[in-house]
């Protein structure tokens, strides 16, 4: 069995902003190391590409649609937002 507690010291700390697009200036690879969750309001998202916790927003991919460099096309969702490591 692991300990919960080495696993936990080894994490970097949640930034107030950041991005899973590695070319975006938010984006901090070691933190996606490990498995982050999204509350929005309470309920947890699990199609969240960027959020500000400061700002109070996520943007999540809006349906199949593609902007012309290939990327999906973001909608901002505003709220209470908390991340956390699962």
């Amino acid at each position: 069995m692991t300990d919960t507690t080495q696993d936990t010291a080894a994490r970097p700390d949640l930034p107030d902003r950041l991005c899973t697009n590695p070319r975006s200036p938010h984006y901090v690879a070691a933190i996606f190391e490990h498995e982050v969750g999204i509350r929005l309001n309470g309920k947890e998202r699990f199609d969240v590409e960027e959020y500000c916790i400061s700002e109070g927003w996520v943007k999540v991919a809006a349906a199949k649609a593609l902007d012309r460099r290939g990327q999906p096309l973001l909608m901002t969702v505003k709220g209470k937002v908390e991340a956390f490591y699962r």
